[in-house]
């Protein structure tokens, strides 16, 4: 799958294929999921998708880079910056390890 993207187009078609909502219907779903994914992290909030991973915004402070051209100092800006940290579930998906099942589940 090396150089492929998945675009909201991707997203909309899959949501119209296994859901069965009209492509509109669809669209306008996947929308709505990035737009609160989106909002919650504007508001500093920290999102979390199960088996998937979690998205957060840090906060970065004023700092001093280089220039890696001509080596001048040039002062950096503080900023927000988006981090994901995958969950264990997804690394062990992208790496081809099975998860273990508990057969000793007591809640089922």
């Amino acid at each position: 799958m090396a150089g492929r993207t998945i675009t909201r187009a991707h997203l909309s078609e899959a949501v119209y294929q296994e859901v069965g909502l009209s492509r509109n219907e669809s669209a306008a779903l996947v929308e709505r999921v990035l737009e609160e994914v989106v909002g919650a992290l504007e508001r500093g909030e920290m999102v979390k998708i199960s088996s998937f991973g979690s998205f957060s915004v840090r906060q970065k402070g004023q700092r001093v880079g280089r220039n890696p051209k001509t080596g001048d100092e040039v002062p950096i800006l503080p900023r927000r910056v988006l981090v994901f940290r995958a969950s264990h579930v997804l690394k062990n998906r992208i790496n081809g390890v099975e998860e273990a099942v508990d057969t000793n589940d007591e809640d089922c």
